[in-house]
């Protein structure tokens, strides 16, 4: 009979590529990982693992046991979770990561009623792009994920990762009000040919979605502030430096002198909550329905005036 735990070890090296990255994984030493991959062999009675530089690869025994490790694994946490869901209690750590927007629009409340209705409930959140949660995720850094799709870069996931769009929203080009298309209600994006902008850096969502869509309407995008905040990116668009592209739910608070205006051709964003499928557990579920109850805050219209 296989050991749970020695089988653990074995899927977190075939997830990770390493005995070092799987050890802090599993909050183990390496030389711990090693010598539970150790006994898993000769209880297997195969090799498992051979050297690949400094580094060691799986054996075709290996990937075998791996293939089956993983489908074990995704069936205990199953049985886990509706363990807990019997009790119904909600309570430990929840490591909650999203993009800036998100947390600061939907989790406020979200958390406030967490903690009043599951005290037992200990979150922690750390704000970031996509393109960094979503490795700590895969890696069990993080347990749920606040982050942005948007309809002209689609956020891509790896198998085994549950989406579910939580807010869906427009978004606007923010300029000054002394640009002399800022009394417009819509602006072809096309007329901002030669625009300097500012966005989020390269790699990210919106930097990638801005790229895109400025091509699409045949301007080369003139991007000169990188700048993650919007708020920032807002103050230098009210001083007539720049324009951005900005969602609903960072219109608000913005300096005085910048206008609104919708796209042409339209522009949408989602947030999405994610989470591994195998490790969905009741303080996932609770956290993305206490968001889903308090999104009226995201739902607001971005002021156009």
């Amino acid at each position: 009979m296989f050991s749970i735990d020695r089988l653990r070890a074995l899927a977190a090296v075939a997830a990770h590529g390493s005995i070092a990255q799987a050890a802090r994984t599993l909050h183990m030493t390496a030389s711990g990982v090693s010598q539970q991959l150790a006994k898993l062999e000769r209880e297997a009675g195969h090799s498992l693992l051979e050297p690949h530089g400094r580094s060691v690869r799986l054996t075709h025994a290996g990937r075998v046991l791996a293939g089956h490790a993983d489908r074990l694994l995704v069936q205990l946490a199953a049985a886990q979770s509706d363990l807990a869901d019997l009790g119904e209690e909600v309570l430990g750590p929840l490591r909650i990561g999203g993009v800036g927007s998100a947390v600061r629009t939907l989790l406020p409340d979200a958390l406030a009623a967490l903690a009043a209705g599951h005290p037992r409930l200990t979150p922690t959140v750390v704000d970031g792009e996509a393109v960094d949660l979503v490795p700590r995720l895969i890696h069990g850094e993080l347990d749920m994920l606040l982050i942005e799709s948007w309809a002209e870069r689609p956020v891509s996931v790896p198998e085994g990762v549950t989406l579910r769009t939580l807010v869906s929203e427009d978004v606007y080009v923010a300029l000054s009000e002394r640009h002399p298309l800022s009394d417009r209600g819509t602006v072809d994006l096309a007329d901002l040919r030669g625009m300097a902008w500012a966005c989020c850096p390269p790699g990210t969502a919106p930097h990638e979605a801005l790229v895109q869509v400025l091509r699409t309407c045949g301007a080369e995008p003139d991007i000169r502030y990188l700048v993650a905040e919007h708020s920032t990116q807002l103050a230098l668009v009210a001083r007539n430096l720049t324009a951005s592209l900005v969602p609903a739910m960072s219109c608000r608070p913005a300096p005085s002198g910048v206008r609104f205006l919708a796209t042409r051709p339209a522009l949408r964003r989602d947030i999405r909550a994610a989470w591994l499928t195998r490790a969905e557990s009741p303080p996932v579920r609770a956290c993305v329905a206490a968001v889903e109850a308090h999104r009226q805050a995201a739902d607001e219209v971005c002021p156009k005036e």
